[in-house]
């Protein structure tokens, strides 16, 4: 089990997360993006399974206390919508990622939904990660063109998802090939948010486990 801890963002604010340590010391690090529900009890255990595995996981909470019901879509919606992307991942998460550092460990960074697009972001704009996992979640072009992604990203999508279409995965992934960019994108056949064990209308446990061997894979090669 993980604690709550305050940081600091880089422009000298505070910040607050969920940090779950694993047994080994000067362990590399994984800082994990909430979805649009905020930091969940879901997303906590991202964290605990990473520490379990030999990663110290931070997960920044981008909402600031709040949580979002699973059944309140609109409240979600409303909270996403509100927040502000670029601050929140040049400054919030890259505090999280400069926290883990402080050893001079490596560090990646992996988020889902909405946390997958911030994951994103991040890949073009905090130059401290060494790479990146990204769960069914694309930016708009005008935030992070597939050319400004500078670090090794894996992404993990669904094939019935009615947000982070498949096409928009297809065309993202496009721009990554045409400017030689290393990834590795995998499709499942499985609904938006199948990761998230919570929400039995979404999860699909099998393809929940591959995608998860797929990034500890990952993460050993390059962090």
């Amino acid at each position: 089990m993980g604690t709550r801890i305050t940081f600091k963002r880089p422009d000298g604010k505070d910040a607050q997360g969920y940090l779950a340590k694993p047994a080994q010391p000067n362990a590399p690090g994984i800082v994990v993006i909430q979805e649009w529900w905020g930091l969940q009890d879901q997303i906590r255990g991202i964290c605990d399974r990473y520490a379990a595995a030999g990663f110290e996981a931070l997960a920044p909470d981008l909402y600031a206390g709040t949580v979002v019901p699973y059944h309140d879509a609109a409240a979600a919606g409303k909270e996403m919508g509100s927040l502000n992307f670029i601050d929140a991942t040049e400054q919030t998460v890259r505090g999280a990622v400069l926290y883990l550092r402080k050893t001079g460990v490596k560090v990646g960074l992996t988020g889902f939904c909405m946390g997958g697009a911030v994951t994103i972001i991040g890949a073009c704009r905090i130059p401290e990660i060494a790479a990146a996992v990204c769960f069914y979640g694309i930016p708009p072009e005008a935030v992070a063109k597939p050319s400004d992604v500078q670090v090794p990203l894996q992404g993990h999508f669904s094939n019935n998802d009615g947000w982070c279409t498949p096409q928009v995965v297809d065309a993202f992934q496009a721009g990554l090939k045409a400017a030689n960019k290393t990834h590795e994108f995998f499709r499942y056949d499985a609904d938006h948010g199948f990761v998230n064990e919570q929400r039995p209308e979404a999860h699909n446990r099998i393809c929940a486990e591959q995608a998860w061997e797929r990034s500890l894979d990952f993460w050993k090669r390059h962090l």
